[in-house]
């Protein structure tokens, strides 16, 4: 061994020295040595025969200052380093990790992609903080049993759509509660309820009824209103659908509470944004085609868990419930008949024809279907009602002498009076009226 040669050891290094010297010197023996030192016997039998062989260089790690053999190429990490600056710099470490294997064939871990966008400053690490523990509600036991519901407000395309421009659009979407699978999401431009019965119908004709649907207090959803808690007959259209095919609502008492769909809310808007962005996305309807046929399928795969139960507890609709949905599933409003059978609402007024499949009256209560596909249907008693739209409002409301619209056209010919039709019920009061026993 050279003897000037210069050789770094740490103190732990020196102490160990130290000990094998005393082991060399018989001061110790080998059990002695071992536990000074934490190692079994054998540890120390084998750092004995490498000191006595090399000397103080049998304490020091024999890898050290040498290159590991698992140290990635610089010409992939200068690749790396090109596409993180070009096409990721605002990525998290696993999203642009994940990018880089998919579209350019760079294969890192996510470690080493962390590490790198730290030194390139594309990426600020966390401050290890005391944070709170959340206790998470445990999970349904089985697919179907409770679905969680929320609209997500974002700006999804970054004001790369001119119309859009500046304007935060929304996304619904739903999370299976049991297997944390992405459901279903749909884009569009707000919450309202026309926008919420899409997304279910959609869901239903797919998937079936869930037991339940858990959700925000959000107004189409719930009657927030301080006479609700008194009044339990006040309900939301989305309320009245759901009670009418049988899925129960749980409204939410915080954020957290529905804590798994609002988790899915802020990792969308972190990856779902890039992708739409290296997709060359820019509006509501390619957003939603390349949701349901690429996103939602790639996602689930990636971060849906087992459930406890392999039962899928989704009611399938029958033919009769397929038939109802659209029914079902539009706006309901109520309104009364006129004295002249016209109907006023939103400005428009609608006029009942002379036929309809059942007897309809003045003053009757009709129900408004406003429909999905803006269509407006009146309906009474589970019958569809005919009628024509008026081009403008009526002059004068005039009480009509007919009693009532029937499924029978009434006949313009009246009977004269000495139709034999009514001679029976005719009486001549001059021929007195004889009792049985005259008779």
């Amino acid at each position: 061994m050279n003897q000037n040669q210069l050789i770094t050891m740490t103190q732990k290094e020196v102490n160990r020295y130290e000990i094998i010297k005393e082991l060399l010197s018989k001061k110790i023996d080998g059990a002695e040595a071992a536990k000074l030192l934490s190692r079994s016997v054998r540890q120390i039998k084998r750092i004995k025969a490498v000191v006595k062989c090399l000397g103080i260089k049998g304490i020091i790690h024999g890898n050290r200052g040498k290159v590991s053999h698992n140290k990635t190429c610089p010409v992939i990490l200068a690749k790396a380093k090109k596409y993180l600056h070009k096409d990721y710099h605002d990525f998290n470490p696993l999203l642009a990790q994940e990018k880089l294997f998919e579209i350019n064939k760079v294969k890192l871990s996510k470690e080493t992609v962390r590490k790198l966008m730290i030194s390139e400053q594309l990426w600020k690490p966390r401050k290890k903080g005391i944070t709170k523990k959340h206790f998470w509600r445990e999970r349904k036991d089985n697919y179907g049993e409770m679905q969680q519901f929320d609209g997500s407000y974002h700006n999804w395309f970054e004001g790369r759509n001119e119309k859009e421009l500046g304007l935060e659009q929304c996304l619904l979407l739903s999370v299976d509660d049991a297997t944390g699978k992405l459901t279903g999401a749909i884009f569009e431009s707000n919450e309202s309820v026309g926008a919420v019965f899409r997304f279910w119908k959609e869901y239903f004709v797919a998937n079936g009824l869930p037991i339940s649907i858990y959700l925000d207090k959000f107004s189409t959803y719930k009657v927030n209103h301080k006479n609700a808690v008194d009044n339990k007959e006040l309900m939301t259209q989305f309320q009245r659908a759901m009670n009418q095919l049988g899925v129960r609502v749980i409204s939410a008492n915080s954020p957290q509470a529905n804590g798994r769909v609002e988790k899915m809310n802020n990792t969308l808007q972190r990856r779902l944004v890039k992708e739409l962005r290296l997709s060359n996305i820019n509006t509501i309807a390619d957003a939603s085609k390349f949701l349901k046929e690429i996103f939602i399928p790639k996602f689930s795969k990636q971060f849906a868990v087992l459930p406890k139960k392999k039962s899928d507890l989704h009611q399938i609709l029958d033919a009769e419930k397929m038939k109802e949905l659209d029914k079902i599933l539009s706006v309901q409003s109520e309104r009364k008949i006129n004295n002249d059978y016209t109907i006023r609402f939103k400005g428009n007024y609608y006029q009942l024809e002379e036929t309809q499949p059942t007897t309809v009256y003045k003053k009757e209560k009709i129900t408004i279907e406003e429909h999905l596909s803006g269509e407006i249907k009146i309906s009474l008693r589970n019958h569809c009602l005919n009628y024509f739209c008026l081009p403008e409002r009526p002059k004068k409301e005039m009480d009509i002498k007919l009693a009532a619209l029937t499924s029978r056209k009434q006949a313009s010919w009246t009977p004269p009076a000495n139709h034999p039709w009514r001679k029976q019920f005719l009486i001549n009061k001059k021929q007195p009226i004889l009792s049985a026993v005259e008779r």
